[in-house]
């Protein structure tokens, strides 16, 4: 079975993939789940033991349906009463063009929203919501700004932008699952990503499935969209 068959298989029985994008990109590995299969025990997980932001990927079909604009969007619009946004416009990413990041959500049955049960219950309802397809009831059940960070993937996906946002929401899709993921970048205690090498040696330790980008950019251009 190949590398990306065994993501895939792993990604359907709520398993975390461990996904390292490439070493033009960020140079990162991101812990990643479905999030049809999130519970405070991932949550805790990514928060030990990955450390970086625990984010939300959502399939871009969704975000146009529930109404979320990328954040640069929000910034455009807002500027024209807050000229200070213009200036905070982040158009020197090192790594890309364009950010995912879209808003920060609550559910509207939390309390703080920062712990691990609150965001676990935040990535549940939401992903709920969307496979259920009550797109109009997003304002009723969420309130903004709160504690899970969405990211609106790319239309196109990993045709259009290689980002971990595009990628795991395209294993999602080729895994036959609710298009939507939660994510965690891997960080090392000497102030840097995890390096390649303790990835490989945290993934035999715990089990985990790792792929890289390449791979699966190519697996999905080349095997899954030529179905």
């Amino acid at each position: 079975m190949s590398n990306i068959k065994n993501a895939i298989d792993a990604l359907k029985k709520g398993k975390i993939v461990l996904l390292y994008d490439s070493d033009d990109r960020e140079g990162e590995t991101d812990m990643v789940i479905a999030s049809e299969f999130i519970t405070p025990e991932t949550i805790r997980e990514m928060r030990k033991n990955a450390g970086g932001l625990i984010c939300t990927c959502i399939h871009p079909d969704f975000c146009d349906k529930l109404g979320i604009p990328f954040m640069v969007d929000i910034l455009d619009i807002a500027a024209e009463k807050y000229p200070v946004l213009k200036e905070l416009y982040p158009n020197d990413i090192p790594y890309d063009e364009k950010s995912t990041f879209a808003l920060y959500a609550n559910h509207r049955m939390t309390f703080t929203g920062i712990t691990d049960n609150d965001r676990a219950f935040t990535i549940k309802k939401l992903t709920d919501l969307c496979s259920s397809e009550r797109f109009s009831d997003f304002g009723k059940e969420f309130r903004c700004p709160g504690h899970v960070a969405l990211l609106r993937a790319t239309k196109g996906l990993v045709t259009k932008r290689q980002g971990h946002t595009e990628m795991t929401v395209a294993l999602a899709e080729m895994a036959g699952l609710t298009p939507i993921t939660t994510i965690c970048e891997m960080m090392g205690d000497n102030g840097k990503a995890l390096s390649k090498d303790l990835v490989k040696k945290y993934s035999e330790e715990n089990n985990f499935v790792t792929i890289n980008g390449k791979e699966l950019i190519d697996y999905y251009i080349n095997e899954f969209l030529k179905q």
